[in-house]
């Protein structure tokens, strides 16, 4: 491949990168207490919870091309916070992971809050990777895929916690 297409595709992914995120520029430090502001105005987090998992969203959003804020809301959707919520599905963590299916790809202790939001982001990037698009990514990581294909009753679940999800960014973005 010539050099200069290298180079235009390496700032073209750049700017996707930035494009993505809502807290702007700046370093780690400054974008984490930007967001665990928001976290704290928005979702009622304790400061504690929020300093602590922010920028551990940043980190995770990024590195999966995810806007912090999406990651954030789904947070909130999944756990409101609590790093040892555990669902009747047997889901577990800050994003709600389900062992029997992530273990393998992502370690045992899904409870750890990074690997959680690790875990978390990769599915959810690579569910937006199969869909097309993060609202429909974002049913998928409720319902899962082939549920979501495949039931009616599923599919109208999973399209809900996507607008649920949605709302939850959108407030997270008014607090910022």
């Amino acid at each position: 491949m010539p050099k200069f297409l290298k180079i235009g595709f390496c700032l073209s992914c750049s700017i996707a990168v930035t494009a993505c995120s809502s807290l702007g520029m700046g370093s780690l430090e400054k974008k984490s207490a930007k967001l665990s502001q928001g976290i704290q105005q928005a979702y009622s987090v304790s400061p504690s919870t929020a300093s602590r998992v922010s920028p551990m969203i940043i980190q995770s959003a990024e590195k999966q091309n995810l806007d912090p804020l999406l990651v954030a809301a789904v947070i909130r959707q999944e756990s409101t916070y609590r790093s040892n919520a555990t669902s009747p599905a047997g889901a577990v963590g800050l994003m709600q992971v389900m062992p029997r299916y992530w273990q393998n790809t992502c370690g045992p202790n899904l409870y750890d809050e990074w690997t959680n939001i690790q875990c978390g982001s990769y599915i959810l990037s690579k569910y937006e990777s199969s869909a097309g698009n993060i609202k429909k990514a974002l049913a998928y990581y409720n319902v899962g895929p082939a549920n979501y294909e495949n039931n009616r009753k599923m599919r109208k679940i999973g399209k809900r916690y996507a607008k649920q999800v949605k709302q939850h960014q959108k407030a997270l973005k008014s607090a910022l």
